[in-house]
């Protein structure tokens, strides 16, 4: 059970007295294995918010996206930045418009009508954003349970598709590139140890040096924990698996939802016992690799979702006209603190 007088503890001060905080924010509510419904006595409290720009920001040549702070597991998102990823539909961010009202932390009247108004964010996008987020939890499944007992070339297909789901985000994150400016391929490999290796072409001119060292660091980190699964504490190891595994199922819930009933719904009571026995290890094998049952209820869960994907009402995107109407009137409500 979340003890909410931790809201007001001084490790949270930062809330009250941060200058892009305080009396801006509009929303906080808990995020993460809490607000799933999944949370077990090992489950840290993870908060997500979203704050006013100031008149700065607005109006002038002052920058804020968001505020992290590391030691409690809190974010918080300017309005404006999480308008662009509500607009794409983004996982992480739309699922804080669906929570049990008890998991919200503080709502004023600007943050009730972000909740009035999450319709008009909803759109086709959901099944590329949350088929994506699901794919990159598969596939770390998939590269997790390679560890030795692939051979390299199918290691190395595992890694080219791990980095290619990233690509496909990079768009919602970075400066916009041409289709192709950069290419991701297999073919034989040039170093000796390997069969197949992934080779890249690149044709970028005037890009932000920052936002390809982002793009950069993101491929790197991918190949970088591939290689060091094998290092890995075993329990631990299983437990994170696990973890993956229950939050791949989740995504597709919850994308089912969206597509079916246009309806945000982050808990997940219906699904409460089949979650918890899938981070419990009860789909997992004495060897760390999965049980077939496993395998069948994602393949279940594919079908369900390509046909969601098929018959949904939802728009091909969202509504641009509404959703800039209410951001111009929070936006200058928010000129006037």
């Amino acid at each position: 059970m979340f003890d909410a007088s931790i809201f007001h503890s001084e490790e949270y001060n930062f809330l009250r007295t941060n200058k892009h905080l305080g009396n801006r924010i509009i929303l906080l509510g808990l995020a993460g294995s809490y607000s799933y419904g999944t949370n077990n006595e090992q489950s840290d409290i993870d908060i997500r918010g979203v704050t006013l720009n100031s008149r700065a920001e607005l109006l002038g040549l002052a920058e804020f996206d968001q505020y992290v702070d590391v030691r409690t597991d809190t974010t918080i998102y300017s309005f404006n930045k999480l308008i662009r990823l509500l607009l794409s539909c983004n996982p992480n961010t739309l699922e804080l418009l669906g929570l049990n009202q008890e998991h919200y932390l503080y709502l004023n009247e600007i943050g009730r009508e972000l909740l009035a108004h999450a319709p008009i964010f909803l759109s086709k996008r959901a099944i590329q954003s949350f088929g994506g987020y699901a794919d990159a939890q598969l596939r770390r499944l998939q590269n997790a349970l390679a560890r030795d007992s692939y051979p390299q070339r199918e290691k190395e297909e595992h890694i080219y598709h791990s980095v290619k789901n990233a690509m496909y985000a990079f768009k919602n994150r970075y400066h916009s590139f041409e289709n192709g400016a950069i290419k991701l391929y297999m073919d034989q490999a040039e170093n000796p140890e390997l069969d197949r290796e992934i080779f890249m072409d690149i044709s970028l001119a005037h890009y932000p040096l920052r936002d390809y060292k982002n793009i950069w660091n993101e491929m790197n980190t991918i190949v970088r924990e591939y290689d060091t699964l094998g290092k890995r504490n075993k329990k631990k190891d299983d437990n994170h698996l696990n973890k993956h595994a229950m939050h791949l199922i989740r995504l597709f819930m919850m994308a089912i939802d969206l597509l079916e009933r246009q309806e945000i719904r982050t808990y997940r009571r219906e699904e409460h016992n089949l979650l918890l026995a899938i981070r419990g290890g009860e789909y997992q094998k004495a060897d760390g690799t999965f049980r077939d049952e496993f395998y069948e209820l994602v393949a279940e869960y594919e079908k369900k979702l390509a046909y969601a994907a098929a018959h949904t009402g939802l728009p091909d995107e969202p509504d641009r006209e509404a959703v800039q109407e209410f951001m111009m009137r929070v936006n200058k409500r928010a000129l006037e603190l």
